[in-house]
């Protein structure tokens, strides 16, 4: 059964992803969307009877080092290239909007 995406579909997920999509895009993504979701439906279909479900297919080791302590750098010597502080950190332009400011 074909997935039913729609073009109504593609500008609700655009709008709460907050993209803008022209209409071009609008009805590529629908199309290229219900081929993804068609997929996965077929993929559904596979016996998977007797297969060990499993986080990664090969085992996987942690090469991470063991951690070392070490003296952490001065709150001056951080700052040191910061473009803006204000009261010892980084100082850094809005990322939300706020009402009434911050």
């Amino acid at each position: 059964m074909p997935a039913q995406i729609n073009e109504e579909h593609v500008r609700r997920i655009a709008r709460l992803s907050r993209l803008k999509l022209t209409e071009d895009e609008v009805a590529l993504f629908a199309g290229q969307l219900g081929r993804i979701v068609d997929y996965v439906e077929q993929l559904r279909e596979v016996d998977t009877t007797g297969v060990e479900p499993m986080a990664h297919p090969l085992p996987v080791t942690n090469v991470a080092r063991e951690d070392e302590p070490h003296v952490p750098f001065d709150n001056e010597r951080a700052l040191a290239n910061a473009p803006q502080r204000a009261d010892g950190f980084f100082k850094v332009p809005p990322v939300l909007d706020h009402p009434g400011g911050a």
